[in-house]
């Protein structure tokens, strides 16, 4: 190590305590302990340009430990990206572009919203899909557009989370050779010490993925770093972990090495301790002039890449035009011309149908038209009929597949989905059964924080699963999927709304989309139209000028409400149906269009074979939810349904009550 890269290495580490110090809040101790192999990456390797950090070509480098976001805010300073000393100085401020975690879209050159542990490793192992999958597609014998890799930091942390598990297992299967993690190897958690609770080989563990495994003795030595990064840019077949043994908050006299340093600022006279012991004779936010000088040519070098792949990428262009305008298509993310129109979407050959086939129908239609479309199931795609046909399969030795094999792993699914997506290039979907929403929730709910247009689909969503029992069938699920805000629920009634459900989520590129599909069959309806574009619309008016009794329901319920409004018919009971598609959508309306749909003054019972929450803002305090308070049972799904009480005459006997309650 060179005198000016260890001067820049301890730039890192006192900008990254002293904006923890000022701040009074923060993580000191991962940016201090990874400094060292963070500017070895940063410097000697890392493909990125502050000048456009979304050139298609770049390097990812995710911060797994997200905690730790001091150091990359500080390498981001440093590498030229619109992050000004100003904005080190308000970590953590109301309204900086230096929040406690890093945030995609919210600070440049952040890759991916980290923080929850594990998310940001699974976020890479999609990262290192997409790569590996474009390159297949777009580069020729003597054009490489798409040659870059994926880096992630990760600590201990990381590493003991499930999700990185199942990512690491997936990606040592799919041998993506471009994704390379350092493992911030410092023994230390909160609580103190790992070994009170994480005393495994974690370098064994990764070998037995299918990893290649190198360690790294110091990780104060960016020589030996750089070497261990060489070799794991050479290994081709396998993916790649970097095991730095570091020492967390080092620099501090009296912390480092100790959990003290983890999640709490150093203290005013510790940095003083730490001046004094290092020799640093600078004012607290100061990159010395060496230093900066040095930065500016090492991001003039990095411009220069960035030059160089346009300039490629313009011959690559008059070359081979047709790829060309597929890479244009491909990275845009609006629905096809034509896709929506194609009129086999809306040709429905039977009366009957789970949405679930439905839903496989038009994802494979819609396919057709989006050849970007990438996904697949957590080992359920005989159940959910999210493949697609004649697409092939990603694996190892056959990159250009679109349908990826996710195994048993639904929580790396939504990661990786995640993944896939911010590197662009894809619409992607995944899909399992919706009681197992609950294995995915944080990377669902990151889809949301980060804006990203990721589709889940999820089957079998009801009592209606039958003898499979309770613990299969969702309850709470529904409610709790609702309940994030920019997630867009659709929970379809009949073929025609599962047509109008994809479309929809398709169209909706500011966040993701879940859509909610019957295992078990459902007829197809009349009254299905435009205004089913609108989340809410009316299946079934009354005949008169104001209905007695409002049934609405969502999914599978709605068929029965419809056999209850006939019931009610019978004894000269006017009501209206409606069918709730989307929850989100609905709420969108005008004022003008809610009240056109649910009319003050007539009492609403809503039903839906799930918990009730959320349900009384549209039934208000008169109306009725009939919903499951339970956790649902074992039997045909016909027993279930009429012992819980899901039946037409049920719900035609709930909404006499509620008339008369009124």
């Amino acid at each position: 190590m060179n005198n000016l890269e260890e001067r820049t290495i301890k730039t890192i580490r006192f900008i990254s305590a002293e904006g923890v110090q000022k701040a009074n809040s923060g993580h000191p101790g991962l940016p201090m302990g990874a400094a060292a192999a963070a500017f070895a990456l940063w410097g000697r390797f890392l493909k990125g340009c502050g000048k456009d950090p979304a050139w298609p070509d770049r390097d990812r480098f995710v911060l797994s430990a997200g905690h730790g976001s001091m150091l990359l805010y500080t390498l981001l300073h440093l590498f030229g990206y619109d992050l000004t000393m100003e904005d080190l100085k308000n970590f953590r401020q109301w309204g900086s572009k230096t929040p406690g975690h890093p945030e995609y879209g919210h600070t440049p050159g952040v890759e991916t919203t980290t923080g929850p542990l594990g998310q940001g490793f699974a976020n890479a192992v999609g990262m290192a899909i997409a790569e590996k999958r474009l390159a297949a597609e777009f580069n020729t014998d003597d054009m490489k557009p798409v040659d870059h890799f994926t880096y992630v930091l990760a600590g201990d942390g990381d590493l003991m989370e499930g999700v990185s598990a199942e990512a690491a297992s997936l990606a040592g299967h799919l041998g993506l050779g471009k994704l390379i993690a350092i493992y911030d190897d410092n023994g230390i958690t909160i609580d103190g010490k790992t070994d009170i609770a994480f005393t495994e080989d974690t370098g064994k563990r990764f070998e037995a993925y299918g990893w290649q495994v190198i360690r790294v003795a110091d990780g104060n030595d960016p020589e030996a770093i750089a070497e261990a990064i060489e070799s794991a840019r050479k290994e081709t077949e396998r993916p790649s972990m970097l095991m730095v043994k570091t020492v967390i908050g080092y620099g501090s006299p009296g912390k480092a090495g100790t959990s003290g340093v983890h999640g709490s600022p150093l203290g005013e006279d510790e940095i003083e301790l730490m001046r004094k012991s290092q020799g640093w004779e600078y004012p607290a936010f100061t990159v010395p002039e060496d230093v900066e000088e040095n930065m500016r040519s090492i991001r003039a070098e990095k411009e220069k890449q960035r030059d160089q792949w346009y300039a490629l990428f313009e011959k690559y262009a008059e070359k081979y035009p047709d790829k060309a305008k597929k890479w244009k298509e491909w990275h845009e993310k609006s629905l096809p011309e034509g896709a929506a129109s194609d009129k086999r979407l809306w040709t429905f050959e039977k009366k009957s149908e789970a949405t679930r086939a439905s839903g496989g129908r038009v994802l494979n239609l819609l396919s057709e038209h989006i050849e970007n479309f990438m996904g697949g199931s957590a080992d359920l795609n005989a159940s959910t009929k999210t493949r697609l046909a004649g697409k092939g399969d990603f694996q190892k030795d056959s990159s250009q597949g679109s349908n990826i094999n996710f195994g048993i792993r639904e929580h790396a699914m939504g990661g990786i989905l995640n993944g896939i997506s911010l590197h662009g290039g894809f619409r992607v979907f995944g899909s399992t059964f919706l009681v197992f929403f609950d294995y995915m929730k944080p990377a669902v709910r990151l889809s949301a924080l980060m804006k990203q247009p990721v589709i889940y689909v999820y089957t079998h969503d009801s009592i209606g699963v039958g003898e499979d029992g309770p613990t299969h069938q969702p309850i709470e699920h529904l409610a709790s999927m609702r309940s994030i805000p920019g997630l867009k629920v659709f929970r379809p009634a009949d073929a025609k709304e599962t047509v109008i459900s994809w479309l929809q989520a398709l169209e909706y590129t500011e966040g993701p989309s879940a859509i909610v599909l019957s295992r078990q069959n459902l007829p197809l309806l009349e009254g299905v139209a435009k205004a089913a574009y609108m989340g809410a619309h009316v299946l079934r008016k009354e005949s008169k000028e104001a209905a007695d009794v409002l049934l609405a329901a969502s999914g599978s319920e709605v068929s029965l409400v419809l056999e209850a409004a006939k019931l009610l018919e019978k004894d000269g009971i006017d009501a209206r149906v409606v069918s709730f598609i989307s929850w989100e959508i609905f709420d969108e309306q005008t004022k003008a269009y809610r009240e056109s749909v649910l009319p003050e003054g007539v009492p609403v019972v809503a039903v839906e074979a799930a918990s009730p929450m959320g349900w009384h803002k549209y039934t208000g305090k008169s109306g009725k939810v009939m919903a499951m308070e339970g956790l649902g049972a074992s039997a045909p799904a016909p027993v279930l349904m009429e012992k819980f009480g899901f039946t037409p005459e049920n719900i035609a006997a709930q909404a006499k009550e509620a008339i008369k309650e009124k």
